[in-house]
């Protein structure tokens, strides 16, 4: 057997037993490391394809922030999971139309169903198959799609700059320390001599 079917049974197996694992544990710690497994896993699939670009993606900004995220949530959070389990009940008919109608596409997926679509061919990328993966992405990204990266970021950076603003609004009830009030503060304002007799407090 080539090593390249190898590599695809191994990833294969890292990605859906895990997958399974998740949906199955109790815990969800348990969930959320499975989870991270999973992705390992998709990432090895996707280095097989030849998409380096996407397994890297996959590595640092799922399971370095969404998958972390989900596990100080899930530690830091006191959820009660036993209420959880009791209203079960109530989404019950709902979880069962979901899951027929996601069986109903996975079978139209798998069938011989193939839908008369016709789609303009508006396809003018060239592809150089002597370029690598992400170094092609980089060239199209930053030529031919320069203005939506642009306009993407600004997005991004409205989004932090109003997330910094919201949680830095100032509160009466808490205590800030000035800077500069303290530097110009006068000393003989500042200070007051009370004369204490003895046996008597403040």
């Amino acid at each position: 057997m080539e090593p390249f079917v190898l590599g695809f049974y191994f990833f294969s197996i890292l990605t859906i037993l895990p997958a399974l694992m998740v949906v199955l544990s109790t815990n969800p710690v348990h969930s959320v490391l499975w989870l991270i497994l999973t992705f390992f896993g998709s990432s090895g699939l996707f280095i097989l394809l030849g998409a380096e670009f996407l397994a890297l993606i996959l590595m640092i900004v799922y399971v370095g922030a969404v998958a972390v995220l989900f596990m100080f949530v899930v530690m830091m959070l006191n959820i009660n999971f036993k209420e959880i389990k009791s209203n079960l009940t109530k989404y019950l008919p709902l979880g069962i139309l979901v899951g027929l109608v996601l069986f109903v596409e996975l079978g139209l997926i798998f069938g011989d169903f193939i839908p008369e679509l016709k789609f303009n061919d508006n396809n003018h990328l060239e592809i150089n198959s002597e370029i690598e993966n992400t170094k092609q992405l980089g060239l199209v990204l930053y030529t031919d799609f320069f203005i939506y990266f642009q306009l993407a970021g600004i997005v991004l950076l409205i989004a932090m700059i109003g997330a910094i603003v919201l949680t830095h609004q100032r509160r009466k009830d808490v205590k800030r320390q000035d800077i500069l009030a303290q530097i110009y503060k006068n000393p003989a304002s500042s200070i007051e001599l009370k004369d204490i007799k003895p046996g008597q407090g403040l």
